[in-house]
Order: structure tokens, then sequence, then C-alpha cells
């Protein structure tokens, strides 16, 4: 059933994994979707996506950690669309897998928070004026279970996911009587290439992940999805400041 009939929606990070899952699924609801990721070939291959199963669609290249470019997705996508009606920050990088803190390299620290946390501040930033003037929209950050509970050899990319349930919390409450829900979707490993690079680099990693996990497998970003488009549509209009954990069990235990 279509939910996003006639409205617009931005995907960060939209050329593969999560990111491209939550664009299809947006315009299979409905959406006119724009897509953006540092990687042009991979937005324009979703655009192109959506083009064929007879949704709308427009792509362009943002690095989400030039403010310059993420206003001017914005400002693309209204020129295309008229109006923001839902946004997904998702674009993000990993950082460090399997190192400890004492361990891991300044650098890699820096660009994991001014991607995961500076990329999100950017996107709301240019996203919530045009929601404001309109009086109405919905926000949905891609967080992650690192987000809720620690993760072991991950400090810098778990700091990164707490900080972004934080601003979500905080945004919601800023905007709640503004008609802006703001949201995240806190995701347990999931089958995407970001996954599959870590497990590529130390191969005992897959059953470890799979291990950890209750249900016993990785999440599927058509998964993660669903729950996006979820909380982008009317159909969760009381729901503001929430982490929705997509985790097969894991933050249960």
């Amino acid at each position: 059933m279509t939910q996003l009939t006639s409205k617009s929606a931005l995907v960060t990070g939209a050329a593969s994994g999560i990111g491209r899952a939550s664009a299809l699924a947006l315009a299979r609801a409905g959406a006119a979707v724009s897509v953006s990721d540092i990687n042009l070939e991979g937005a324009e291959e979703t655009a192109r996506l959506i083009s064929a199963a007879g949704g709308q669609a427009i792509a362009r290249h943002c690095d989400v950690t030039e403010r310059a470019d993420v206003q001017a997705m914005v400002a693309a996508t209204l020129s295309a669309f008229g109006r923001l009606d839902a946004a997904v920050n998702n674009a993000g990088v990993s950082g460090h897998f399997y190192q400890r803190l004492h361990e891991a390299d300044d650098d890699m620290f820096a660009r994991v928070i001014d991607v995961n946390l500076r990329g999100v501040w950017h996107c709301m930033k240019a996203e919530l004026p045009p929601m404001l003037a309109q009086g109405s929209g919905a926000i949905v950050n891609i967080a992650s279970v690192a987000g809720l509970i620690g993760a072991p050899k991950a400090a810098d990319y778990s700091a990164s996911k707490h900080a972004v349930v934080g601003i979500t919390k905080s945004a919601a409450l800023d905007y709640a009587k503004s008609g802006i829900r703001v949201n995240a979707v806190c995701p347990a490993y999931t089958d995407t290439a970001m996954v599959q690079g870590a497990i590529a680099g130390n191969p005992v990693m897959a059953s470890i992940m799979t291990r950890a996990i209750p249900m016993g497998r990785l999440g599927h970003a058509e998964e993660i999805a669903e729950a996006v488009v979820w909380l982008c549509s009317d159909a969760s209009s009381f729901v503001t400041g929430h982490a929705l954990v997509l985790d097969g069990g894991l933050v249960a235990m």
C-alpha cells in the first residue's frame, strides 16, 4: 500500500546498502526521491532502478562533510520536487574494526566523527528550514545498535553513533511542536558492502557476527528500509525522538 504518494524524500549514502534499499522502498511507497552519494555513479544507478520501476528520482554527488554540497543537494531536491517531506540521513563510514582504543588512529577517529556525526548535523541544518516553512516533515537518521550499547574494538564508530542517537532526540524535542518528527533506526550487523568489507579483512568475523545475533543471521538492507519508510510516513505520526532497534534480538541479551 502506498504511504508517501505526492510526497518527496531525499536519501544520502544512497549508492548501495541501506541507503539504496531505503531509496527504492520510499519510491515503492509513492515518494519522489532525491538520491545522493559521494559515489555519483552508484547514486545514478539507484535513480535508474527507481525510474525503471516507474518511480521518479534525481541523483547527485554529495559529500556530507561539505556543508555547501549538502545545501546544494537540498536545493536540487526542492527545485525538482517543490518540497521536502522526508529525509533519510544514511551516509556513513565504519572506521576502525578490531582495534582497541589505544591502538586506533587519530585521523581515522576524526574522519568517522566528520562523516557520521558532522554529516548528519549538516544534513539536518539544511533539511529543517524547508520543513519548517511547510509546517511538516520527517527525518530519519541511520544510527546503529553501536549507538545504544558498547561496540568492542570500535570505539570511534560507537561514539559517532551514540552521538547520532543523541542529536536525534534533541532535535525531536526542538521541533515536536513544528510538525517535524525526528527519529533514528539502529540496525545490528546488516549484509551490506560495509559489513562485507569488514568480513573480508577478517573472515572469522562472519561467524562472530552471526553468533552475536540471537536470530542467527545478518540483517538485510530491505528490512531496515521498511522501518525507514514507516518512520517517514504518517503511519508513525505519533513517533518522534525514538531510536528504533532492528537487531534480531541482540540488544535484548
